[in-house]
């Protein structure tokens, strides 16, 4: 699979993502499953959070058996200094691991989220302490609005973003999910990026989900081809899995087989985008 540099931190990461989502409801051994497949596959990066339901545990076991080959990205939904840091040495203690390679604030999607997060006894005050004492070396910020996460790297000189990035987006630009000056600027500035929702559909119609995800998926092998060949076509350094274990191995093949598509197959998804709604508008 190929890898990519991960902005400033240096590190070639796999341009699929373990997202640790996708291991909610499972049982150590499917988890066991889905990892195996997925280290065998060339993934080297695992994104992981407490409200991913027992992500921590479930990953620890292979976190320490490969440690100095595995990325391990963290997140926390609290704000303030007190609980972000408490918060922190828990999901340490549960993934069994002395650092974070990186450790992100979560759902940042507010102004109000990021005046918390920057804001005097806000969690930026923990993340800069932990660094210190290499409790955690990176610094990331993940959200569903592009332009609160602009706004953020005029704050604070994050070292990674993660952001929804998916063709239907593309398509059905606004000021605020235009992910394109968010991505401009992270190049300017060597910062890591990582792409969420790669495969949306859009929202679930009223009364059907066949998934465990929030939004509907593609779930062909072909629709998830050119939906991530989409995104990482755009030039982030990765995409995190999808959040149902069932599409983790089309998810794994379309990384694997990974080839920039050509401007007609560009044009071709914009077309089919014109119907479909995104999920940030």
């Amino acid at each position: 699979m190929e890898r990519r540099r991960l902005g400033r931190t240096g590190f070639e990461a796999s341009v699929v993502a373990l997202g640790g989502a996708i291991l909610i409801g499972a049982s150590q051994r499917e988890a066991d499953r889905a990892i195996e497949k997925a280290l065998e596959c060339g993934v080297n990066y695992f994104d992981i959070a407490p409200t991913y339901g027992d992500s921590e545990v479930l990953v620890r076991p292979w976190v320490q058996r490969y440690r100095d080959r595995v990325f391990v990205a963290c997140k926390t939904l609290k704000r303030t200094r007190d609980e972000a840091r408490e918060e922190l040495m828990r999901s340490l203690e549960r993934v069994g691991v002395e650092y974070f390679d990186l450790y992100q604030f979560h759902g940042v999607s507010t102004q109000e989220d990021l005046e918390a997060v920057l804001g005097p006894g806000g969690a930026l005050e923990a993340f800069s302490e932990a660094k210190e004492e290499s409790l955690i070396r990176h610094i990331g910020i993940t959200g569903h609005t592009a332009s609160v996460l602009k706004e953020a790297f005029l704050r604070f000189d994050f070292d990674t973003v993660m952001f929804p990035l998916n063709f239907a987006l593309a398509r059905h630009r606004t000021p605020q999910n235009d992910y394109r000056p968010l991505l401009e600027l992270a190049r300017e500035r060597n910062v890591g990026t990582l792409a969420i929702k790669s495969i949306a559909k859009g929202r679930w119609p009223e009364g059907e989900r066949r998934y465990q995800t929030w939004y509907e998926p593609f779930d062909t092998q072909d629709e998830i081809d050119q939906s991530l060949w989409f995104v990482l076509s755009e030039g982030v350094t990765a995409a995190p899995t999808a959040g149902d274990l069932r599409l983790l191995d089309k998810f794994l093949e379309a990384g694997r087989r990974f080839r920039h598509l050509n401007p007609e197959e560009g044009k071709s998804l914009m077309k089919k985008a014109e119907g479909l709604q995104p999920l940030f508008s």
